[in-house]
């Protein structure tokens, strides 16, 4: 709008895209072309600082940097791909003015593309695509801008937001271009489209100060740390602010600090104005989504709409005959209820409420992956924790039970078409689509119910060898589907405390996969294997040969023993049941029944007919 006023030396940009398609690396790329930063190491991602984002490749909290260009500040944010991190995704794009969209030249379009892609057309922000990975063998760039297209006719896009520009890039090479045919020079192109297609931010500073919360962080000195976007206004060191709650109530406090990007280091300034991006600390009690604001006329800016959690799980402390000799450092419940407080307090997408009088904690999140990333994170830094089986979370609406729905996008060689299509149908999948790739890859949407892919990810690796991708994306809440098959194999259990030898495992194997080597330690209850007849069974893991003092014929055969079957932190929580807990300590991740005794259990599995044939 012509009259409003807008900061003309700052561009606010996020860059999205799906998992694995490259936005780190270009950051990376812009960042070394700026002149930000020179890498140590030509392999390296400064972005992805977190350990667990280094490993696994994918981004999960979002992160500010700065760079200048031709004398304007560009304050990139570089955003979550994976559907269950959508909280961090959601407020980080109130924070801009214009996205990157980047998209794989040989992948194209995925399905957290088009998740982060539809946030982003809501919020009416015109987006720049960028068609990354060209110098990837099977590029296909003119087909993948083609697939864009209609993907955002797909998602009502404006037909201001379909005139994008398309820039054509290679952020591990370091180059991008407008056209296929120009040189191969440099990140030049891009950085000029930002500035010139990226609006400049609304900012009147003669208005009173407003900030949205969009983050959280927290000072051991300072307390709570507000992150977010200066909508109009400026703040300055030491002025008293007022903090507007979401239900309407305001209170007061005083800047203490004020920090601001500048490359990729926060550095303190003694004021910020209306289109900066900053980090602010004095105020208590703030939460994400609240608006600061000045004490004179505190009004508040529209509060942020976070999605809601979809999977649930049971976190307490470890009660296993091993607890704590693991090198485990916080052991007991209030060690786990303080960590899983600071985590809600600046992770909006986790909810955490106390049951069983603090001994247990329910934790709620937006999907597998969004948990087991808070599990492995407290485990390496110490926590002894059991959590139980990933349960959906259910809604009652006008007397109809309502469960979330996932959509779901797999490729796999034609030959592996057929398993995939009995799989997904056993577990109640609708087919929406099915074509064949260019590449001869067989390529499927299906829509199905979140709890049927609990156990689903390592069973289809396990079908198609290793070879299959899949990915998923919350798509909305349906009727409830009615039961669903359960597990199909039964658990081999160990009968008493002792350490495995191979005599015994030896002669286990023939009945499943086992999950522990010999001279590993065992207690009563612990699940070691898989019993394929599917009942559970309890065995001896420890019983060795017996001597005696005569030879035979093939009593001395020599012992073969098959590798333990492998098992991570998101194999375990997609394999038990309802009756099993995952033990997670620093060192180990064991599997084990809630009632340790076999007499518990055999008790408990009566008391239950008994209750269910009365309730017939």
């Amino acid at each position: 709008m012509p009259n409003q006023k807008r900061r003309k030396d700052i561009r606010n940009v996020a860059i999205i895209a799906h998992v694995d398609h490259g936005k780190t690396t270009l950051v990376d790329a812009l960042l070394k072309f700026t002149g930000t930063y020179q890498f140590l190491d030509g392999e390296s991602t400064i972005m992805d600082s977190n350990p667990l984002e280094k490993e696994r490749g994918i981004t999960i909290l979002s992160k500010n940097v700065s760079m200048q260009y031709k004398g304007v500040q560009f304050n990139v944010v570089d955003t979550p791909g994976h559907a269950d991190f959508g909280s961090e995704v959601e407020r980080i794009l109130k924070m801009v003015d214009g996205v990157l969209l980047l998209v794989d030249a040989v992948e194209g379009p995925m399905p957290q593309t088009k998740f982060v892609l539809k946030k982003s057309l809501e919020l009416h922000l015109k987006p720049i695509l960028v068609i990354n990975k060209i110098d990837r063998p099977n590029a296909r760039p003119h087909e993948v801008a083609d697939m864009t297209f209609d993907l955002f006719c797909e998602l009502n896009a404006t037909d201001e937001q379909l005139d994008f520009p398309i820039v054509y890039s290679s952020g591990k090479d370091g180059f991008a271009m407008m056209d296929l045919d120009d040189p191969r020079e440099s990140m030049k192109p891009l950085l000029e489209t930002i500035l010139h297609r990226v609006l400049p931010p609304v900012a009147d500073q003669d208005l009173p100060f407003q900030m949205l919360v969009t983050m959280l962080d927290y000072d051991n000195y300072v307390g709570r740390v507000a992150i977010g976007r200066i909508f109009h206004g400026s703040v300055r060191f030491g002025e008293p602010i007022a903090l507007i709650k979401r239900d309407g109530s305001v209170t007061t406090g005083k800047v203490t600090k004020i920090m601001k990007y500048r490359g990729l280091v926060k550095i303190d300034i003694p004021e910020a104005s209306a289109g900066d991006i900053i980090s602010i600390a004095g105020v208590e009690g703030v939460e994400v989504g609240e608006t600061i604001a000045s004490t004179q006329e505190p009004k508040a800016l529209p509060v942020l709409k976070i999605d809601e959690p979809t999977i649930s799980m049971n976190f307490s402390h470890n009660t296993s005959p091993f607890s704590g000799r693991d090198g485990g450092r916080f052991l007991t419940s209030r060690h786990i209820r303080e960590r899983l407080e600071h985590e809600a307090m600046i992770n909006v997408g986790i909810k955490v409420e106390e049951t069983e009088k603090g001994e247990r904690f329910k934790v709620s999140g937006r999907g597998e992956l969004h948990l087991a990333i808070l599990i492995e994170t407290m485990r390496r830094e110490g926590y002894e924790l059991e959590v139980s089986r990933p349960q959906v979370i259910l809604k009652e609406i006008d007397g109809q039970v309502l469960e979330p729905v996932e959509e779901v996008v797999i490729e796999v060689e034609a030959s592996y078409q057929g398993a995939v299509m009995s799989a997904m149908g056993g577990r109640k999948g609708a087919m929406r689509t099915m074509k064949m790739t260019s590449t001869g890859a067989c390529h499927m949407e299906f829509v199905i119910a979140s709890r049927a892919l609990i156990g689903f990810r390592s069973e289809f690796l396990t079908m198609t060898r290793g070879n299959g991708i899949m990915y998923q994306n919350f798509l909305e809440y349906q009727v409830y589907k009615g039961e669903l098959p359960k597990r199909q194999c039964g658990v081999m259990i160990a009968h008493e405390e002792g350490i495995a030898v191979a005599y015994a495992l030896w002669n286990l194997q023939p009945r499943g996969d086992i999950f522990i080597k010999p001279g590993d330690k065992v207690y009563q209850g612990m699940i070691i294997g898989v019993n394929n007849k599917g009942v559970d069974i309890v065995v001896n893991a420890s019983r060795e040969k017996k001597l005696t003092n005569m030879r035979a014929s093939g009593s001395d055969e020599a012992i073969q023993l098959i590798p333990p079957r492998l098992i991570t932190l998101e194999i375990a929580l997609e394999f038990i049941e309802d009756d099993e807990l995952v033990e997670i300590t620093p060192q180990c991740i064991r599997l084990r029944k809630i009632l340790l005794d076999e007499n518990d259990r055999k008790q408990y599995r009566r008391a239950e007919n008994e209750r269910s044939n009365r309730a017939e």
